[in-house]
C-alpha cells in the first residue's frame, strides 16, 4: 500500500480534536494518520515512503468553491475580458480593436464590463457599439451576467421588431422617447441573441474547461460546485466532458454539477438524481433563478428601490411557475438550488419549498443578499443552505448603499448574524462574475472591505474570524453536497485533500492575505498544483 507523508507544515485541520498537526499520512488517497513529523515518520517512513516536505508552510482542508461556472469561465479565456475596464471609452476602444480583427458577420463576445467602476460614467449607447463594430454582431454580458449590450446588427440577425415576443423575465430596454432598442438586454431577453450564436464545438469546449479547471486548481481549490449546462451544451455532454477530464485525464478536481432547470427532463431520461456519479465527478441540485442583480436593478426587492422608487425590481418567475418547478425537481428527488439576491425572491422561494417535504440532498439558497429578520428564521432550517458569495461586498460597496437605502443595507451581507443564528453556509466566487481566487473571498469575509480600503469596514460587526471564513470555504461546502464525512476537514479516512499557502494565514494581517499565494493543491495525496 503506497504511504505518502506531508511532512513539516502547519496544518490547520478544522477539527476541534486536534486544530494543528505538522504532518498528514496518506494511503489510497485518504488521510491514514496524522500528528508531529517525528511520530509519523518513525511510524510510517518505510523506504518506499513518498516525503513531501512542507518547509513550514500553512495548510488547510482543501478549498470548496460552493457556487462557480467552469465552462463560463473557461470561453471567457475565449473572449474580450472587459473586467479591468475603467471608462466607456476605453471600453469602445476595445471593441473598436477586436473588430479590426474579425470579418464581417463574425461574433464579437465579451464580458464583464462594470458601469460602476467606469470614471467617466454612462453606458455605451446602441448607437455607439454600432460605430464601433458596423459589420458585426456584438454582445457583452456585464459582470453580474443579468444585463447585456449588443448592437444594431445583433439585433437585425435574431429577426428584432418592435413587437417581437420576449421570454417571460426578460426586458428588451428601450428609449422612452423613441421607442427604439437601446442596445440592454435584460435577463431572459438575452436568449433572443444567443440561440443566434454559434455554438463552440465539443474539442474547443474541452479544451477551455481543461484550462479552467486547472486554473482553479492553481488558485488552491480542490472542489467545485459548478454550473454549466447552457454553456457547455446540456446534461448528457457537461457530464461526459468532465467525465472525460477529470476521471479520464486525472485532473483531479471534485467537481459538482448544477443541473440547469430546462434539463431536468435529461435527469429521468439519463436516469441521473443528485450524487450520481463518483467521488471526482457528480450530479448536484436543478438551478433555477428567482431575479437578477442588483447593478441594474433586476434582484426582486420587497419594497422600491432607494435610488429608483419607481421599481422593486421583478421575479423571473411567477409564484406559481416557480412552485411547479419546485414541484418537478421533488418529482425527481432533487434538491433545488436557486439564485436570489432580493428578499421578495427569497420569499418566492421559500414559499415554495414550505409547500413539499425535503429531500435526501440539501436545497441551497444561492447569494441571499438582501434579507429580512423574518426570512433569517425561515433560513434557520436543517435541509437549506445558505450559499453565499463574500467578495460580492468588495465589488458592491459603497454603491449598494445608495441603492438599496441605509434601512435595508443593516440586513444585507450579514454573514457572521447567519452562521450566529445556526444558518448552515457555504462560499464561493461565482467567476468569472468574481475572481475565482477563495483568498479574495477569504479577505472579503474577515475584512468587509475592498483591497485597498483603509476604512473599518462596511458593517464590521458582521466580520468573520479566519477560522469562520475557512469553514465557509471547507467544511461549508462539503455540508452542502452531504459530504461533511468524507471532507471538509482533515481527519482519518478523510479525503486527503489540502491547499498550502506562502504565508500562516493565522498569524498575518488580514491585508496581507491579497499576496498570499497557493503554493501546493493536493487532492486525494495527489500534487496536482505546485508553484
Amino acid at each position: 500500500m503506497a504511504t505518502t507523508i506531508f511532512k513539516n507544515g502547519r496544518i490547520y485541520t478544522g477539527d476541534s480534536r486536534h486544530w494543528f498537526v505538522e504532518a498528514v499520512v496518506v494511503r489510497d488517497g485518504l488521510v491514514h494518520d496524522l500528528g508531529s513529523s517525528a511520530d509519523m515518520l518513525l511510524q510510517y517512513g518505510q523506504s518506499d515512503a513518498q516525503v513531501i516536505d512542507l518547509h513550514g508552510c500553512t495548510a488547510t482542508p482543501g478549498l470548496i468553491d460552493s457556487h462557480l461556472h467552469l465552462g463560463w469561465l473557461g470561453l471567457t479565456f475565449l473572449q474580450l475580458d472587459l473586467r479591468t475596464v475603467r471608462s466607456k471609452d476605453e471600453m469602445l476602444s476595445r471593441i473598436r480593436q477586436r473588430a479590426d480583427e474579425t470579418a464581417v458577420n463574425e461574433w464579437i463576445q465579451g464580458f464583464g464590463w462594470d458601469e460602476n467602476l467606469f470614471v467617466d460614467g454612462g453606458i455605451p449607447t446602441i448607437e455607439e457599439l454600432d460605430a464601433a463594430a458596423p459589420h458585426c454582431p456584438v454582445f457583452l454580458p456585464r459582470i453580474c451576467g443579468h444585463a447585456n449590450l449588443v448592437n444594431s446588427r445583433a439585433l437585425e440577425l435574431c429577426g428584432y421588431h418592435p413587437d417581437i415576443e420576449v421570454p417571460a423575465g426578460g426586458v428588451i430596454v428601450r428609449d422612452s422617447a423613441t421607442g427604439k432598442p437601446t442596445g440592454m438586454l435584460l435577463e431572459t431577453a438575452s436568449t433572443l441573441i444567443t440561440k443566434h450564436i454559434p455554438k463552440p464545438g465539443y474539442e474547443t469546449l474541452k479544451t477551455s474547461l481543461r484550462r479552467s479547471i486547472r486554473y482553479a486548481m492553481e488558485h488552491g481549490l480542490t472542489g467545485a460546485h459548478t454550473e454549466d449546462l447552457r454553456e457547455l451544451g446540456g446534461l448528457e455532454q457537461t457530464y461526459r466532458l468532465y467525465d472525460e477530464l477529470v476521471n479520464g485525464e486525472g485532473l483531479g478536481l471534485r467537481c459538482h454539477l448544477l443541473v440547469y432547470y430546462p434539463h431536468m427532463h435529461e435527469l429521468r431520461d439519463l436516469e441521473m438524481r443528485a450524487g450520481y456519479g463518483n467521488s471526482h465527478v457528480q450530479i448536484g441540485a436543478v438551478k433555477i433563478f428567482a431575479d437578477g442583480a442588483l447593478g441594474r436593478r433586476t434582484a426582486y426587492l420587497s419594497a422600491p428601490y432607494a435610488d429608483d422608487p419607481t421599481t422593486s425590481g421583478y421575479p423571473v418567475h411567477a409564484q406559481e411557475e416557480l412552485t411547479e418547478l419546485v414541484r418537478q425537481a421533488r418529482e425527481l428527488g432533487m434538491p433545488i438550488a436557486v439564485h436570489t439576491i432580493g428578499d421578495k425572491a427569497l420569499e418566492m422561494v421559500l414559499d415554495s419549498l414550505d409547500q413539499f417535504p425535503a429531500v435526501a440532498y440539501r436545497d441551497r439558497l444561492i447569494h441571499t443578499q438582501i434579507l429580512r429578520p423574518d426570512l433569517l428564521e425561515r433560513l434557520n432550517h436543517p435541509n437549506r443552505i445558505a450559499d453565499i458569495q463574500p467578495r460580492f461586498l468588495a465589488a458592491d460597496f459603497p454603491w449598494v448603499i445608495d441603492r438599496v437605502g441605509e434601512e435595508r443595507i443593516q440586513h444585507s451581507y450579514v454573514w457572521k448574524t447567519m452562521m450566529k443564528k445556526g444558518i448552515v453556509c457555504a462560499a464561493g466566487s461565482d467567476t468569472p462574475v468574481e475572481p475565482i481566487d477563495p483568498l479574495l473571498g477569504i479577505h472579503a469575509a474577515v475584512t468587509r472591505k475592498a483591497p485597498g480600503e483603509t476604512h473599518d469596514g462596511y458593517l464590521p460587526q458582521e466580520k468573520l474570524t479566519m477560522e469562520e471564513a475557512l469553514h465557509l470555504f471547507t467544511l461549508g461546502g462539503a455540508q452542502v453536497t452531504n459530504e461533511a464525512h468524507v471532507k471538509g476537514t482533515l481527519a482519518r479516512g478523510k479525503y486527503a485533500d489540502m491547499t498550502v499557502y506562502s504565508r500562516d494565514l493565522f498569524a498575518i494581517a488580514p491585508d496581507e492575505l491579497l499576496t498570499t499565494k497557493v503554493v501546493m493543491t493536493v487532492i486525494g495525496g495527489k500534487v496536482v498544483y505546485s508553484s
